[in-house]
């Protein structure tokens, strides 16, 4: 699937237009999905910003479309996403394939974590990437210019994670 179905799916929706006409200042300002190459945790959510009320509502897309709210837990304004890009997701994990061939990671993807975000006027898929024997990729996949490409790629294992909170 790619992102612009999801979003479609959500503009068609009736709770979608229920809570624009509601909060007509509202606008998207990220997304979260994952990939679960394992099992079937697939999730997919497009969130939006009401300026007005300070209020996040994310939107599950599942068989049904669920609104529910955000806790904000920082004072920042979440910037505005561009929607103007499209992409699939199983292009992304050819990407990070691609790239894991290319430094010699020989294990197996597990799972993608991904959130869209614009982080200083640029759209981002920040990914995070669980791969076989206890290993985390961190993969950043800039959607500049209708041309998904890697900017940082990053080899990480749980024990480094593991490690830095003690």
């Amino acid at each position: 699937m790619n992102f612009q179905f999801y979003l479609e799916k959500l503009h068609s929706s009736e709770v979608f237009k229920k809570f624009m006409k509601e909060s007509p200042g509202a606008y998207i300002c990220s997304g979260f999905f994952t990939v679960d190459k394992e099992g079937t945790d697939n999730q997919r959510h497009l969130d939006f910003y009401i300026p007005e009320k300070k209020q996040m509502f994310s939107f599950k897309l599942e068989k049904e479309i669920e609104k529910i709210p955000v806790e904000l837990t920082i004072e920042r304004v979440p910037e505005k996403l561009s929607t103007n890009f499209d992409f699939e997701f199983e292009e992304m994990e050819k990407l990070i394939l691609d790239e894991m061939e290319k430094q010699n990671i020989k294990n197996k993807l597990q799972k993608i974590i991904i959130s869209l975000q614009n982080v200083k006027g640029k759209n981002l898929l920040i990914c995070t990437v669980f791969i076989s024997m206890l290993g985390l990729l961190k993969v950043h996949i800039g959607l500049e210019e209708n041309k998904p490409k890697i900017v940082l790629f990053e080899k990480k294992s749980f024990f480094d994670m593991v490690k830095r909170v003690k």
